[in-house]
């Protein structure tokens, strides 16, 4: 009932004689995508170059299955986040190191962006599906 809808898109409340308006969706997930990114600087530092050039050689691998690649991927993330210490929750550190992987390993080898992407892609679906979910719900 104090409800105010400014543009039909959008609505607000009255709130100590001033509107608040909710953030959209669109918000939401950039305040998230930046607190990650922020999170990414931060490993970005941690992550040693034997770990990168290893899986760049998995996906020069041409004999490797997309699957075999994602359980590369996913045994690097399970390392990196025992030897980088974070006071954050264990989903969002991986989410952001897999990121931060995909991004080092692309700068290295640029030719490989499409794997790349599209196994981090496959392993953030498989890993963290319900946990970005509940992000850009909350």
């Amino acid at each position: 009932d104090d409800e105010l809808q400014t543009d039909g898109n959008r609505s607000g409340r009255f709130r100590n004689g001033e509107l608040e308006v909710a953030p959209t969706n669109e918000e939401v997930i950039r305040i998230i995508a930046a607190q990650l990114a922020e999170i990414g600087d931060q490993f970005d530092k941690e992550i040693q170059e034997r770990v990168v050039n290893g899986l760049v050689r998995h996906y020069l691998n041409e004999n490797l299955s997309n699957e075999e690649i994602t359980q590369h991927v996913s045994r690097a993330v399970r390392e990196l986040i025992r030897a980088i210490p974070s006071d954050m929750e264990q989903e969002k550190a991986m989410l952001v190191l897999a990121m931060v992987l995909t991004k080092k390993i692309v700068n290295t080898v640029p030719s490989l962006l499409c794997r790349v992407i599209n196994t981090t892609v496959n392993y953030m679906n498989q890993q963290f599906h319900n946990y970005i979910v509940e992000m850009v719900s909350a």
